[in-house]
């Protein structure tokens, strides 16, 4: 464990400082850092169970070699291809239920749709966020499933997203849901999540995804397997549907969103769950 601030093993106050050999007699509650000695047991973690200083004393394996152990840094760093560790120093949005382990003192509350647009948006079209509002000092482990995190920073610039791949942001960026350009009202569904502004932004995949470079060729992507796009794209539905997919002879390619210009498009190995009955 590095030297810096840790949760008081000890549990009579917030913080306690680590030397990087021993607990120390530094503490900190509610940001006002004090001096209380740790107890007579010996002054190490987990002394009650006959630890001598080091955690993983007689214990050896792979999953405590340190090959596993948390990658250290500011901000959000991935940990690996599916966990995203988030060093909180100012607040930040998560998907709800998405934090599976945390350290520090840390808080997580209800974010609502931020307006009353929003909250008719969401509940007429199925798309939007449940989010949760992290803050506080600590750091905090989120995930999705196991599927695939993937780290985005945007510089005053703005992204497409399906609200189901958004697993967390920075607070410095504004969302909403909006209509894909080019899709009917009629079309049902078709409506994402845009982020915009400068801040961080990590989204899910289920499976390694592909990125393509829409100003090489007009592209078109199914609407279940799309992630994301650069916001600037122009986009349209293009349809296939024939007289004979009436009659149960449809390639099961109907329809796909059709994207052109100077831009990336975000596209999945998975059309999501295909659940019994669902058509």
């Amino acid at each position: 464990m590095t030297a810096d601030w840790h949760p008081d093993p000890t549990g009579r106050h917030e913080l306690r400082y680590w030397d990087g050999s021993q607990w120390t007699e530094h503490v900190v509650d509610k940001g006002v850092q004090s001096t209380a000695p740790m107890d007579a047991a010996g002054g190490q973690p987990g002394s009650q169970q006959g630890f001598t200083g080091d955690a993983f004393a007689g214990i050896t394996g792979e999953l405590i070699d340190g090959r596993f152990s948390e990658v250290e840094g500011a901000g959000p760093r991935l940990q690996n291809s599916k966990l995203l560790r988030v060093r909180v120093t100012e607040p930040f949005m998560a998907r709800q239920g998405s934090m599976v382990a945390y350290q520090g003192n840390v808080s997580f509350a209800y974010q609502g749709a931020g307006g009353a647009g929003r909250v008719i948006k969401k509940a007429l079209t199925g798309e939007g966020l449940p989010l949760m509002r992290v803050e506080g000092q600590g750091d905090v482990f989120i995930a999705d499933t196991a599927k695939h995190v993937h780290l985005l920073h945007l510089n005053n610039t703005g992204i497409s997203a399906n609200g189901k791949n958004v697993l967390a942001f920075s607070s410095s960026l504004q969302w909403n849901i909006e209509r894909v350009k080019g899709a009917s009202m009629l079309a049902g569904g078709l409506f994402n999540t845009t982020l915009r502004g400068s801040g961080w932004l990590a989204i899910v995949t289920d499976g390694e995804p592909v990125v393509l470079n829409a100003a090489e060729a007009p592209t078109y992507a199914d609407t279940d397997a799309i992630v994301a796009w650069s916001a600037h794209l122009d986009t349209s539905l293009k349809s296939t549907m024939s007289a004979g997919a009436l009659i149960g002879r449809g390639s099961g390619e109907a329809v796909q969103v059709a994207f052109q210009g100077q831009g990336f498009v975000i596209v999945q190995p998975s059309e999501g769950l295909n659940l019994p009955g669902q058509a």
